[in-house]
């Protein structure tokens, strides 16, 4: 899978770790940013990140900063997208299973690197459980209801 991968300064170091580690899994890292720990703001590359999912450039992505909360905040104010702040393997198995989560993000300073990692791998190997398709629904309906349709 094609997933792309952004970072604010907080997690910048977390990024790099996960970009061979993906590699490792068989996918492709698509990083657009931060590029090294010099301070930016989390939304500029959370939503560089974001919009390639909405738009279908990419499979899935992953947006890291200090808590995850911003990232995810952001993500989630795109058509499209359902980001999850994932701390545990149990929230990233959910998120994926009920929710059919198309971004995850991540808090470097909430989780290591070996439980990011472990976050990461359970999030990508679960898949959506159809039995919750009628809720995925529910939610596109209502993006549909606030963005306008043609979407």
């Amino acid at each position: 899978m094609r997933i792309v991968i952004a970072s604010d300064h907080g997690g910048y170091a977390l990024k790099e770790v996960l970009k061979p580690f993906l590699v490792e899994l068989g996918h492709e890292p698509i990083d657009v940013g931060t590029h090294s720990q010099a301070a930016v703001d989390y939304p500029d590359f959370a939503f560089l990140a974001a919009a390639k999912v909405a738009q279908g450039e990419v499979d899935l992505g992953i947006v890291i900063d200090g808590a995850g909360v911003g990232s995810s905040i952001v993500a989630n104010k795109l058509p499209g997208v359902r980001a999850a702040l994932c701390n545990c393997l149990f929230t990233a198995k959910n998120s994926r299973a009920h929710n059919d989560a198309n971004v995850l993000s991540l808090g470097s300073g909430v989780v290591g690197t070996a439980l990011a990692k472990d976050i990461v791998k359970t999030w990508l190997a679960t898949t959506f459980e159809p039995r919750h398709l009628a809720r995925i629904e529910k939610i596109v309906k209502l993006e549909g209801q606030l963005y306008g349709a043609g979407r």
